[in-house]
């Protein structure tokens, strides 16, 4: 089961470079177009392959941990976010979605703005060296 994740994740991966790269290309830089666009796109097809696979069953689980983990997991993770929140709307955990929602977005800028003063600091100490 690893290695349909893996190869997956491998083609998602690529995937997401050529398509966020060729949109971006596109439409400039002043707005993040292209990794809006496959967050999108990912999270439609995530919601697809999952719906799909789980009720008709004619996609195999190895089939299915390649597209939904593996493929949908290497081109949005953003994917699998959305993903999850729908189904804890269409449970009615509207709060449990609201704080999965809420805390994922703060505490992920928290943990982006954190990783880049942790980076600032070692490089300054490295100048000092």
């Amino acid at each position: 089961m690893y290695w349909y994740v893996a190869l997956g994740a491998a083609i998602g991966g690529v995937a997401r470079y050529g398509v966020a790269g060729f949109v971006q290309q596109r439409a400039g830089a002043d707005f993040p177009l292209g990794t809006l666009l496959v967050n999108i796109s990912g999270s439609f097809l995530l919601g697809f392959l999952m719906r799909y696979a789980l009720t008709s069953g004619a996609v195999s689980p190895e089939i299915r941990a390649l597209l939904t983990t593996g493929f949908c997991g290497g081109y949005t993770t953003f994917s699998t976010f959305s993903y999850e929140t729908v189904l804890l709307v269409e449970d009615g955990e509207y709060r449990r979605a609201a704080l999965y929602v809420g805390l994922s977005v703060v505490v992920a800028l928290l943990g982006a703005f954190a990783g880049l003063a942790a980076a600032s600091k070692l490089l300054a100490s490295r100048e000092g060296v």
